[in-house]
Order: C-alpha cells, then structure tokens, then sequence
C-alpha cells in the first residue's frame, strides 16, 4: 500500500475516497519546513547556502509519514500542482531522507491533479514523474529573497522609524501604491464644469433625455462651461430655439462574455459582489477545491480542458436551449509565461452542478461556487446582442444641438446568466432605453437644466482594484496577492474602510523612507523585472543562485550605507521630502511651519512606537501634535474654548477622540480627559458638550438603602453603578442609550439594579430560561432542558450543551434525541492533558535537582 501525502486533512478525506484501502493517505498540513528567523539562514558568503528547521508542529505530521513507511515501502507525492506544491513535496521527500525513512530501495514519484476528482485522481497516478527542480528552484530564490529583504531591511526600520514592523519584497511596493495613491487624492484640484441636460418630448408624449453637445455652432467638450453664468446662457439658447430630430442612426452591436476566471480575476470578482477579501476568497476557494467542487484555485491560466468545453455546451444547451450555445467553442489563450502558472482556469468540475445542488453549509462556500459556475457557464454563451441608437437634435441656425443615445437588447445571450462587476460605477446613457423617435419631427422642449460637475480625484484602492493594478505591473504572482494584502493591514500600515484601502501615518513614513533610501528595490519595474527573472528560473532558463547574487551584491551596499545613518538625519530628510505634505500654504498666508498652538515654534516630523507625527520644536512647553495628513486631518487637536481657566481641547488618541482640560505640567501629569461616546462625532463638539463629558462621573443621587447611584461611560459602553453600604463591590448595569448617561432618573436606576441583583453574574440580559424541560437524565440523573442560545437552541445537561443540528425545532425534541446529543458532545471533549504534561514536568525537574545535589 503506497504512502500517498497530500497538504491538508480535507483534501486527504477526498482522495482517500477515490483510492480506496490500497493507499495510505497522510496530510503533511502544509510546509513542513522554513527558514528560522535568525541571522544566516540564507549564507551570503556560501553561494546562499540555506539553512532549514521542521517546524514544532510538523514534527509529528512527518514521524507520522515516517512511520506509515515502515509498512509501506512506496511514497507518492501528491501536492498541489503549483510552485508552492512542489516545494512542499521537495521538503518532505529532503526531511524523510535526513530521518532515513525512505531507502534506497523506496520508489518516490511525484503526481499532480488539477481538480480532486475521481477521473482526475485515478489519472494522475497513472502518469508519475520526478518533482520538478526548475520549479522547486524557482521556489527557494523567492523564499531566499523574501529572507534577505525582510531580515535585513526590516532592522534598518526599527532603529530609524520606531514603531515601524516590517518591509518586504513585495508587501513594500504594494504598499507604495496605496500610498501615492493617497498622496494623489491630497494633492487633486478639483475642476468645475457644468452640462446642459435637456428632458424633452416626442409628439406622441413619450419622454427621453437629452445632453447638450453643440453651443454657438461649436462642439462641446467636457470642460467647455466653465461656470455658472455661462450654463444660464446655454439654457437660454437652448429655450430660445425650436428643435427637430436631425438624424437617427441605429447601428448592431454585440458583447462577448468575459474569459473564465483565474486567481487575479476572482478576488477582484468576489471582492465587487461580495465585498470579499483576497484572503476570505482564497480560503474560501481552497475548501471548494479540496472538497472536489472545483479546479486549482491558484492559476493564470484562462484555458479549459476540451472535455470541460464540451461539458459547459452540453449545460448551456441542457438549460437554456440551443439558441444560447455559439456555433463553435469559445477558444481563451493563457498569457502567462512561467511553467508554474499554466493551469487550467477556475472552473466547476462537474458543469451539471449547480449552486444550489452544492452540499455545503457555509454561505461564503455557496456564493463563491455560484459565481465560478455562473462565469464559467457564460463563458462558453452566445454573445449578447444589441442594437444601439444615436439620435441629434439641432436648431434650424445650427447654433444649438443636443444628442440623445440609448440602446436595447435584441438577444441576452450570456447575459441571461452572469455580468461582470465593474470596480467603481459608471453612468452610461448608452445603458438608457429610448422611444420611436423619426427624423424631421420636433423634438418639444419639457426642461432645460444646468448641472454642476466637479473633477472626482482617483478612487481609493479596493482589494480588487489592487490586485488589478499589481496584476497590471507585474507585481507578485496569484498566490502571493492575498499575504501580501493582509500582511500590510496586520502589521497596521494600511485600513480598510467601507472596502477602501488607507494608508496609515505609519505605512506613509515606511513608504516614504524606502523611496528615498531604497528607491530601486520599490520600484516598480525593478520588481517587476525581478519576478520576470524568477519566471524564468520556474521554466529552467536561468539560475536562480545568479539571481540571488546580482540582487544581493546592491542590495547588501544600500543596507550598509543606511545603517550609519543617525535616526534625526532620516527625520530631516523625510520632513523635507514630506514638506508639500506637511506643510501646506495656510489660507492666511502665515507661515505654515509656525506652530498654530504657542506661536513661535517650529513643526517638525517626529517618531514614535505608534507611527510617525508632527510636533512642535518646543516640546515639553508646547504639546502640539498632529498627524501627517495635514492640518484639520483626522486627529488634528482644537481648542474648544476656556472654563475656570483652563483651556478645554480636543484632541485624537490611539482609541479615538477625547476631550481633555488643559495640558500636562510637572504637578498635574494626567489632566482630566473623556472619550466621546459612540455616536458622538468629533465635528460636533463643542464646549458646553466636552464639559459635560468631563464632568462625569454624574451622580444621580442616594440609593434608598445608602449609597450613590452614578452614570459614566466605561469600556464597554455606557452604564449605572452603584455600590451598597454592605456590598463587597459595586454592582453595574449596561445602558443601552448613551444619552441615559445624562438623563437616567433615580427609580429607574434602582429598578435597573434590583432586576441586575436579582440576576448576577448574566451581563446584560436576563436569566436564560429554559424553553422545554425534558426531566431527569434517564442513566446518570439531573434535569436535560432545552435552552434558548446566542446562536440557537441547545440541549443542556449538567455542564455539557449541545447545540440542536438545523432545522430541528426544539417541539420535537425527544429525551432519547437529547442523551444521544449529550453523549456525543461528551465525548468530543478533550481530556485534560495539560495537568498530566505539568506532573511530569515537574517530576523531571524534581529528578534533575536532586541528581545536582
């Protein structure tokens, strides 16, 4: 029976199905290997020698392989079929060598699949090979790369930028485009234009729009009104003129599908109508895979297999009739270069499956799988065809001419079934319908309106605008967009917001001090030359230790010569690189460098753990700061006013906005301050509402049985406390309304209490009750009840809940159901290893000290 290794325990279970008891199927859960995160792990000075380490949970994954091969003397390789795969494959076949668990008499061959299928499966094995080295090459210069960017240029961070975390290869030039991108939106003016559109009639009262396109003989462009004044003038000479139907030009047009999916082109798919990120998908596409719904997620390719043409035709055919299938099969060519990318597209592999037939529980599964058949479905569809009319409308003098476009869809063809999503919305008057209109008639006037327009700077990154322009660069490859987009909002350098990508202050220093000390190594098309060169290591026409060499050589001289600078020298070459940013022409026109706060000191950009800011030159006497971003950016301080001599600021924290009584001095290091409460927004406040704020805790008055009862915000919202003259501690109750902070009155708080005393220890909501009482447990004794839960009914008994599995209504419970659901909750449980792993600890410990003595 040959050992067959697979990376994960789902895709294992599946697979192990379609062999059957003649295979020994083991998951290795991923990479077993990696570099350790110490200096020298990739050996510069050995022709990039590399040094590797079993992680601590591999350990027991590879000694149960290593085992498995004791009795079965054959090993199959059976990782995924990409770059990733072959090095997972390569460093099991390297670590079960190093254990001597393959011998030399041990066949080890190599199989790949593209889709978990039986077909699929039971052909791979027919047709073994070795592991790929090209590829397994093209692996180790990405990992010894990645190695040396980030070991060695992330210290150069930390020492320069306190509170920067990391840089790396490609996480750095992503995060660049986010940046500059921010960077573009500060800096746009926006431009003011106006159009003329016209709501006229037909002379059989049919309705349409119409726009301006010709004013005093001449063709408009898009700024040719400028203002307000010259609008007014275009709608009178408009309103002055009779018009008529000049021409109307019907013309055919027809849409084609968009190519099947692969791995760029459905994140940014899912992330448009799913508002998905690139990691969800990913994992989300990964459990269909390894469940056998669909093909490697991980691929450029767009092509599909002859057989899965066929099959698509075969459904279109099937479902929607033979109008909707093109006379020939749709032929997409791949673009990418590399061996490791030329896969077969994204695509269901049994085209007869549906969504809804799908066996699935989780939504993000199903909605995934219905945009992958859908798309692959329409792919393989007839064009969509249209018919799309221009109609002109002009004054007899020619001085004034409108035009009316709009279109309508004689056949939907493969719009029946799926349209792609675009990545911000676009007004299309081609979209418009637009009634029988004849050449020669008047085209009567209902009313002519001026509209205002203003230049929008570009859009915000999404998630899937993102991959579509690293896509467009050359920027990483399918399988790293996902990391590399989560690893820049774990280590907080960007947020998303609404879908939208923004840069942190911290990312924009970060970004900043690598365009000015390692220019080249964010570059675009450096880095974009460099994943061409790796390319051409997978198809084995370049070596990847050449690679490595000519990158270390500059990169090595960069980090030497940013080392010896001293953290003020980088500060004031950022602040002057950031200047336009930083300082910008106040509308005063006063210095915009001179602190707004005390008058005479001067801004400058400074470091902390949690980014970069600027601040006044007079610290500690001037406490000014602001974020990078600018003045009356999110964070920037405001005076609010004065009370009892003491100026009332507002001001921005790591937690949010907070109001705050006069400054830190030697004798009061911690002034009195307040967060604003959910709801409040910073552009409200005022200093009636910040005294308000700082005058909590509010004291409502006497408990009648002794004590205050009070209201305050806390950290988990608002709430009343009060603290009884016998109690131990004080007894809180959560506020829904933050406005009964301020308003609460005294019987109702005590009422409040009293139901909270009656029901300790059950947080916000009342005592759970039980929804059914079944009685007493029929073999160990105790009452089995049906509960009402956070997240459905469950059974309880004792200690164990059992959650009831869908769709089972708690009415038709039976006690016989109940025990069994107990018994099996039961025995999922864990037994409590960790008292028998300390006993022995300590033991051993024991037997050590006293062998000392």
């Amino acid at each position: 029976m040959p050992v067959v290794v697979v990376e994960s325990p789902a895709k294992a279970k599946t697979i192990n199905k379609y062999l059957g008891s003649d295979y020994t199927v083991l998951a290795s859960y991923g990479h077993v290997r990696d570099l350790p995160a110490k200096n020298g792990s990739v050996d510069t000075d050995q022709d990039f020698d590399m040094t590797w380490e079993v992680g601590a949970d591999s350990r027991k994954h590879v000694k149960a392989i290593a085992d498995a091969l004791k009795q079965d003397n054959a090993l199959i390789l059976a990782t995924d079929p990409d770059r990733e795969g072959e090095a997972i494959s390569w460093h099991l076949e390297e670590t079960l060598r190093k254990r001597r668990a393959i011998k030399k008499d041990t066949p080890v061959s190599r199989v790949v699949f593209n889709a978990i299928t039986k077909s699929a499966v039971t052909e791979a094995m027919k047709n073994p090979r070795e592991i790929d080295q090209p590829l397994v090459d093209a692996y180790l210069a990405r990992r010894a790369l990645d190695y040396l960017v980030g070991f060695n240029l992330s210290p150069v961070l930390w020492r320069k930028l306190p509170g920067a975390r990391s840089a790396g290869r490609v996480q750095s030039v992503c995060l660049r485009l986010i940046v500059e991108r921010e960077m573009e939106i500060e800096a746009f003016n926006p431009r003011e234009y106006w159009s003329v559109k016209a709501l006229m009639t037909t002379p059989r009262g049919q309705e349409y729009e119409a726009r301006l396109t010709v004013l005093a003989g001449d063709k408009l462009d898009k700024y040719s009104i400028e203002n307000e004044t010259q609008a007014e003038l275009a709608v009178q000479a408009v309103n002055s003129r009779d018009l008529t139907v000049k021409s109307v030009e019907a013309k055919p047009t027809s849409r084609n599908p968009a190519a099947p999916f692969m791995t760029s082109t459905l994140q940014q798919e899912a992330s448009r109508k799913f508002g998905m990120g690139a990691r969800q998908c990913m994992s989300t596409a990964q459990r269909l895979y390894e469940a056998g719904y669909i093909t490697y997620m991980r691929t450029d390719g767009i092509d599909m297999a002859p057989e899965a043409v066929s099959a698509t035709r075969d459904a279109i055919k099937d479902r929607y009739g033979a109008d909707y299938v093109p006379s020939n099969p749709r032929i997409y060519k791949n673009k990418a270069k590399n061996a490791q990318e030329a896969h077969e597209c994204i695509r269901p592999t049994d085209m007869t499956r549906d969504a809804d037939s799908l066996k699935v529980t989780e939504p993000d599964q199903k909605k995934l799988y219905d945009l992958i058949w859908k798309r692959t479905i329409a792919c393989q569809m007839e064009a969509a065809r249209m018919e799309r009319t221009t109609v002109d409308i002009a004054s007899a003098d020619g001085q004034v001419g409108l035009r009316a476009t709009g279109q309508v869809v004689l056949f939907d063809g493969f719009l029946r079934v799926y349209e792609e999503g675009r990545d911000d919305s676009v007004l299309d008057d081609d979209d418009k319908r637009l009634p029988q209109l004849m050449q020669g008639e008047p085209a009567v006037k209902r009313n002519i309106s001026p509209e205002q327009h203003f230049t929008q700077p570009p859009p915000r990154y999404t998630e899937a605008t993102l991959v579509k322009k690293m896509e467009e660069l050359g920027i990483g490859r399918p399988s790293t967009y996902a990391s590399v987009i989560t690893t820049i909002q774990d280590r907080e350098y960007v947020r998303k917001d609404k879908n939208r990508l923004f840069p942190e202050d911290k990312g924009r220093i970060v970004t900043i001090f690598l365009l000015n000390f390692f220019r080249q190594y964010v570059g675009y098309e450096f880095t974009a030359n460099l994943e061409e060169q790796l390319d051409d290591v997978s198809a084995g026409d370049r070596d990847y230790k050449e690679v490595l060499s000519r990158f270390w050589r500059d990169f090595s001289a960069a980090i030497a010569e940013t080392s010896e600078l001293r953290i003020a020298e980088v500060l004031d070459i950022l602040d002057e690189a950031l200047a336009p940013q930083l300082y910008p022409p106040r509308e005063d026109g006063s210095d915009p460098r001179v602190c707004p706060k005390c008058g005479n000191g001067q801004l400058h950009l400074k470091t902390s753990r949690t980014g970069g800011f600027v601040g006044c030159g007079n610290y500690p006497e001037c406490t000014y700061t602001r974020p990078i971003a600018g003045e009356g950016a999110d964070g920037d301080e405001r005076l609010l006013g004065e009370d009892a001599g003491d100026e009332i600021w507002l001001k921005a924290g790591r937690f949010g906005p907070y109001v705050q009584r006069g400054e830190p001095t030697p004798e009061n290091k911690k002034p009195p301050r307040a967060s604003l409460p959910r709801g409040w927004s910073k552009e409200d406040m005022d200093l009636d509402k910040a005294l308000t704020l700082l005058s909590l805790p509010r004291e409502i008055g006497d408990h009648p049985d002794g004590g205050m009862v009070s209201t305050n915000f806390g950290r988990f919202g608002p709430y009343v406390m009060h603290k009884g003259p016998e109690d131990a501690k004080p007894v809180y109750v959560n506020l829904k309304d933050p406005n009964d902070v301020f308003e609460l009155g005294m019987n109702r708080a005590v009422e409040m209490l009293a139901e909270k005393r009656a029901n300790p220890g059950r947080g916000r909501s009342a005592a759970a009750k039980a929804l059914r009482e079944l009685g007493e447990h029929p073999e160990s004794g105790g009452p089995v009840n049906i509960m009402e839960g956070r997240y459905g009914p469950y059974v309880k008994w004792e200690k164990v809940n059992a959650t009831l599995p869908k769709d089972t209504d708690p009415k038709d419970v039976t006690m016989e159901m109940a025990v069994a659901l107990i018994a099996e909750k039961a025995a999922k449980k864990k037994p409590a290893r960790k008292t028998a792993a300390k006993k022995k600890t300590t033991k051993a410990k024991t037997t050590k000290a006293k062998a000392k003595e």
